[in-house]
């Protein structure tokens, strides 16, 4: 009922744009970023856009499944103490798209 995963090191939350073709991945519902991708912010005076790019921002990884199957993955990280939750969705397009909810509003790749 899975999908698909992406580990979101080595390419950011955009390395999900080598994976996929006519889809419009939408990411609107993110953890909180850790405080020290905010200090990298800072300090390199880097925009949003190159954040989400460069950094996995404190968001490791994404499992593509149904909404209906959701809880049910969500429940087995639960289980072994780890942090999960839906955060965001997916939606035919004509080419591949990623959208992010960001600090300062919607980023499009």
């Amino acid at each position: 009922e899975i999908s698909g995963m992406i580990h979101c090191t080595g390419g950011g939350q955009t390395k999900v744009l080598h994976f996929i073709e006519n889809l419009h991945i939408c990411k609107n519902s993110m953890f909180d970023i850790p405080p020290i991708f905010r200090l990298i912010k800072e300090e390199s005076n880097a925009s949003w856009q190159e954040m989400y790019k460069v950094f996995n921002m404190g968001h490791r990884m994404e499992i593509y499944a149904k909404k209906e199957v959701s809880n049910k993955i969500i429940d087995i990280a639960s289980s072994f103490d780890l942090d999960a939750k839906i955060i965001g969705y997916v939606e035919k397009s004509n080419n591949k798209k990623l959208t992010i909810q960001s600090p300062d509003g919607l980023i499009v790749y």
